[in-house]
Formats: structure tokens, sequence, C-alpha cells
């Protein structure tokens, strides 16, 4: 229910400024909560078509480096010397809003957002980044690798307006905040995306796999 209560109300059609909206907010009146449409309503009507939305003052945060997470299948090496092989990896990256709902790509709420920020900013905004390439990858005796990727991530913060054209939840139009996480372009405020190999020693029961293998490849892939 806080995001509920941080959403604010207009009563008629006005060419609103900052002040503006507070002044609507105060005349409007108190409403109780089952007068009020939930966050998810209102992104919903946005995404539906059913509320006429905007995302206003669009403002890009600090681009940082996001978490590492596994792309590609895992290699074993059962052998008694390194192994190197060519591994493939593919990631995809999407956006997330502050409730952590996915901002799908080529929805009607991203183009939004991405209308926002290209007037605001004269560059376009992506909700999701894919990326699919190879690494040589060389892992030890009795150990497993794996490559693992950090895709470079940035906020965009602002306030969806939803304008209905009758009234609906008793005022035509809605206000509510929102923060957007999503990928950024590699190099933006200086920072890269990462790809790394990692590896680590089997476990007892990955070893006697191994042991299982006798004729068979002694270096072998699983995937997933």
């Amino acid at each position: 229910m806080a995001n509920n209560r941080r959403m604010r109300h207009g009563g008629q059609v006005l060419a609103l400024s900052a002040a503006a909206l507070g002044m609507v907010a105060a005349m409007a009146g108190p409403a109780s909560a089952d007068d009020q449409p939930t966050r998810a309503q209102l992104i919903a009507d946005c995404d539906s078509g059913a509320g006429k939305c905007t995302f206003n003052d669009p403002e890009l945060g600090q681009a940082y480096l996001g978490g590492f997470h596994r792309v590609s299948d895992s290699l074993y090496n059962c052998s008694t010397s390194s192994a190197t092989q060519s591994m493939t990896w593919s990631d995809t990256v999407g956006s997330t809003d502050s409730a952590g709902v996915s901002v799908t790509a080529g929805g009607k709420i991203a183009d939004i957002i991405d209308l926002s920020v290209t007037a605001t900013y004269s560059h376009t905004w992506s909700s999701s980044h894919s990326e699919t390439s190879s690494v040589n990858m060389t892992v030890k005796p009795g150990e497993v690798g794996w490559i693992s990727r950090a895709q470079v991530m940035q906020t965009v913060s602002g306030t969806w307006q939803t304008h209905y054209d009758d009234r609906k939840w008793g005022h035509y139009f809605w206000f509510v905040p929102d923060v957007i996480t999503g990928p950024a372009p590699n190099g933006t405020d200086g920072r890269s995306n990462a790809v790394v190999v990692k590896s680590r020693k089997m476990t007892q029961q990955e070893k006697r796999s191994c042991s299982s293998r006798s004729g068979r490849a002694r270096t072998f892939v699983v995937h997933g």
C-alpha cells in the first residue's frame, strides 16, 4: 500500500507544472484506500492503452556494472592435464521496474520510456540487451569451468502520468513515481561489460561421475 499512498491524482485537464501537481493533489481531497487504484492497475492501463500515459521528467542514474551471472555450459575436466576448449556463451539482460516487474522489450511501457528518454537526452533507451560470443576456456584437472558475464546497468527514474477521458477512481489524472533498471550501452559513464572464466573443484559426486566415464572422453560439457 506504500506505493498507493505515494500516488497523486488530478480532477481536471490542466497543463501541470511541478507546483500545480501539488495543488491538484491538495484540492482533490483525501480518498479512501478502496477508492484508489493500485500501482499495478495504473501501469496495466498504461500498457493496455486504457490510460493515455507519459513518463515525465526522466532522470538517468550513474551507470554501474551489474552482477556476474553464468552464461555458458559447464566444462568438466576429468583428465590429468589442463584442457582448453572454445565455449560459446549467450546472454540476454532485461529491465525491471521498482516493483520488480519485467519491462518487456517492444511493449508499450518500454516504448513510452524510450520516447521520454530520447526526447530528454537525445539518445535511445533499450529495455533489453542480447549478446553472443565465444571464449577459449582452460580448465585444470579435476575442476569444472564456465563463463560468467556482467552487464553495464543504469536506472531511469520518473513519474507516470495516466490520463483518462472519463473519470476513473474519481479522477482524470493519476501519477505514480517509478524507477526502471535496465541495460546500458557498453562504455556508458566509463563502465564496460565484463566476461570472465570461472572454475571450481569438482564435488565428490562429480569425481565419481568422472570415474564412470572410463573409455570415453575425459573432458566433457554439461548443458545448463
